[in-house]
């Protein structure tokens, strides 16, 4: 095997592959977390998470493996833990799907505009999440229209989540395409990881939080869509777009491996 520079034309933007939760919608505080405590209330349970212990919980990708060691740390034995999880989990899924039916988790700002803009520029767009399907296509759908999306790969069918990159491998394979002609858009450490180990120059967009782990090998952090205040690139300052994303790419110093 021999590495080289890519050619100019590996450069060129075919794909961009969108993370869910924390990226499309910022739906982890005011959406999952609440699901989550009326879960847990209506269980009878006495855990009710604040907004700052579930920032520290979401270092555990996957709610239900959260929900495992979560329980676990409240001395649960790790069999009554799992299958606790997975009766809290299906719960706050339905609850979850509810708070998305009722029209309670809406898109970040500058989102639908870029997505729109990307279709209308002819370049094709897909999800890799860790969550799972039963609540991201309805999600989707709802904002988007799922026909936006060539493919959505999420957690219920590939079970090695983030930072693993098997969701963005998946997704590459079903759109047929090598890893220098997409791009990903993530909102978390564990995301950026997972798609540069596929190979994925990756753009991270931070929400509250997010904004201070650590996003080394980031084509660019941004914490909005449209008209950041704080970016680490001074052409993003008027946000994204298919004319500042294809120039990203162009611009990474990417390299590809032949055999």
């Amino acid at each position: 095997m021999s590495t080289t520079v890519s050619p100019d034309t590996s450069h060129q933007l075919a794909a961009v592959i969108f993370d869910v939760d924390g990226t499309l919608v910022d739906s982890e505080r005011d959406g999952h977390r609440v699901a989550f405590n009326a879960a847990f209330a209506a269980a009878g349970l006495p855990y009710r998470w604040d907004v700052e212990e579930y920032g520290q919980l979401l270092h555990i990708t996957g709610g239900r493996r959260r929900l495992t060691a979560f329980l676990e740390r409240q001395g649960h034995p790790p069999q009554e833990a799992a299958a606790l999880a997975a009766q809290l989990h299906a719960d706050k899924t339905a609850r979850f799907r509810d708070m998305i039916n009722q029209g309670r988790i809406p898109p970040r700002p500058g989102v639908p505009e870029l997505i729109t803009e990307l279709t209308d520029a002819g370049i094709t767009l897909a999800v890799a999440t860790t969550g799972t399907r039963d609540w991201v296509e309805p999600l989707l759908d709802r904002l988007f229209g799922l026909d936006t999306f060539a493919t959505v790969v999420t957690g219920t069918e590939i079970p090695t989540l983030k930072p693993d990159p098997a969701a963005y491998l998946e997704t590459l394979a079903r759109l047929n395409l090598p890893p220098y002609h997409a791009l990903a858009i993530e909102d978390s450490a564990n995301g950026l990881q997972a798609a540069r180990a596929a190979g994925i120059p990756c753009l991270v967009v931070t929400n509250h939080y997010t904004q201070d782990q650590d996003f080394t090998g980031a084509l660019a952090v941004l914490n909005s869509f449209r008209n950041p205040t704080h970016t680490t690139d001074p052409h993003l300052t008027q946000g994204l777009t298919p004319h500042t994303l294809t120039t990203l790419l162009k611009n990474s110093p990417h390299t590809r491996t032949n055999p």
